[in-house]
């Protein structure tokens, strides 16, 4: 697997530190309060577990698995493969996702989870792409901002693969470009 990393982009000791720092911040703006984490299935579940070590407040959990590509490398209509299964109406929730880039699908999670009454909707990232974005949505929480490049690791995969490395990397070009 390693051989088809390119460059490492942020390696574990960079990602576990700024992992604390946005768990510390969470403490902070939610301090004597619940919170509901919400892990987007299956690339943030790395991160996820690593933020949720960290958080010192009472805390629910949860997951959604979506999808708006359907055999496509082009977002559309939003899919719901699995929804929450929490009543999150008047709750302080935060949205943990692995990367930020179209904005396409992370706004349609937003928007559905907005139209069920929270009290606070937050989003995590662990990445910002910096592409341009088809729907304008901001991250309250952000790991590291990266290039347009294919990464994986950490939880980031391509089909399926490399999700188990302990730092992100940028996948060799020719790799994410042949067909599986």
């Amino acid at each position: 697997m390693e051989r088809d990393i390119d460059r490492i982009i942020f390696d574990s000791e960079l990602i576990a530190e700024r992992t604390a720092q946005i768990a510390a911040q969470i403490n902070r703006d939610f301090a004597g309060e619940e919170i509901v984490l919400i892990s987007i299935l299956k690339g943030s579940v790395v991160f996820f577990s690593d933020i949720l070590r960290r958080i010192e407040l009472p805390c629910e959990i949860d997951f959604m698995a979506v999808s708006s590509y359907k055999n496509s490398a082009v977002p559309g209509e939003l899919e719901i493969i699995k929804d929450i299964s929490a009543d999150i109406a008047g709750k302080n929730v935060i949205i943990v996702e692995d990367i930020l880039d179209t904005g396409v699908t992370l706004g349609a999670v937003y928007d559905l989870l907005e139209r069920r009454a929270p009290k606070t909707l937050k989003i995590c990232v662990l990445l910002d792409k910096k592409v341009a974005k088809r729907r304008e949505i901001k991250a309250d929480y952000t790991g590291f901002e990266t290039d347009d490049v294919f990464v994986v690791g950490y939880g980031l995969d391509h089909a399926q693969r490399y999700r188990n490395l302990p730092y992100i990397g940028a996948l060799k070009e020719e790799i994410w470009k042949t067909k599986d």
